[in-house]
Parts: C-alpha cells; structure tokens; sequence
C-alpha cells in the first residue's frame, strides 16, 4: 500500500510539472530502470545514459491520465530509449549479445524489421502481443517476458523458474511459434 501511494504522489508531481517528481522517480525506479537498460545495452555507462534520459522524456511526455502503475511506463521508456541507442549505434545489427540474439530471435515477428515499423504498427504489435500472453500459461508467459523483454539469458530464466536451460528454451521456441501463428491470425503477419 505504501508503494502504491507514493506511486500516486510521484505522478501526482510529474503531472504538476513539480521537479521533485524527477527526483523521487529516480530515487525509487533508478535501480529498475538501470537493470532494464543494463540488460539491454550491456554496458553500465550506456545504461546510465538512457536511465537519466528516461527522466527527461517521463518529463517531457505527458503521461497517460491514469497509468496502471508508473514503474512499467518507465521501464517502456528506458526499453524504448535503450533499443533506439542500440539501433542509432548499429550494435543489434553488428551482435549485441543477448539483445542481438532476441532481436534475431523475434525479427521474423515484426513486419518488415524493426526499422521500418511504424509507431502504429508497435502498438499494435505491442497490444496483439499482450493479448496473445493473457492466453497460454501463465509460466510459459513469464519466460516469454524474461527473455523478450527483459533480455535475460537461458540460463538466467532456467535458475529462476527452476528448470533446464532445454526447457527453457523449448518453451521459447514454442511460445514464439504460437505467437507467429495468432498473429497471422489476427492479419498482422501474412505467411
């Protein structure tokens, strides 16, 4: 309860244009928002960067009436700044470890590469995707969400769920299969 009411009273800043919303934010998402770019980027200095960039676009945005909760929309921000760093460096392209290989592991999901999606079309790749997990089981969803959006190695989501780096893996390569074919079915890929 308490986080949620100091959630409330950082957006209640921001959406004031109170500075301190600034600072509280990073005070109470920093380290998340650092794991997320981390992860992402794989180099501490870079993650720094789009971590204090992720302040100055929570700031400069204007935030959704009601977000859910905050601590998801600046992990959006910090994903979103983190990848186009990635992007603008060539770094996914040239193998940016485990960013290149989820990046080549879903490339074949986002029409027409991720260069030339459009804003419209992520968030529509964004929304069938979020539908999409709210239907298949809840673990297989969660290791769907370790590895695409939090970058996290086999490995790493194998330790934390308890199972073999195989299964992890199969429940990957099935779960992406899945989604290849909903989102056929939906009419946002075509065969």
């Amino acid at each position: 309860m308490k986080r949620q009411t100091q959630e409330k009273a950082i957006l209640e800043l921001f959406l004031e244009r109170d500075e301190r919303a600034l600072s509280l934010a990073a005070e109470n998402y920093g380290a998340y928002c650092f794991s997320v770019a981390r992860a992402i980027l794989g180099s501490d200095a870079d993650a720094q960067e789009v971590v204090n960039d992720t302040w100055l676009r929570a700031w400069e945005t204007t935030l959704p009436k009601d977000p859910e909760r905050l601590r998801p929309y600046l992990a959006q921000i910090t994903r979103r700044l983190a990848f186009d760093r990635l992007i603008s460096c060539g770094t996914v392209k040239r193998g940016g470890g485990e960013t290149a290989l989820v990046y080549e592991e879903l490339s074949e999901l986002i029409p027409g590469g991720a260069d030339a999606a459009s804003e419209a079309e992520l968030k529509e790749l964004a929304r069938c995707v979020n539908e999409f997990l709210r239907h298949i089981p809840e673990r297989h969803a969660n290791v769907f969400i370790r590895r695409c959006f939090f970058m996290e190695p086999v490995n790493d989501i194998a330790k934390r769920f308890g199972m073999s780096p195989g299964t992890v893996s199969g429940i990957l390569n099935r779960t992406r299969k899945k989604l290849k074919k909903y989102l056929i079915e939906e009419e946002f890929l075509y065969e």
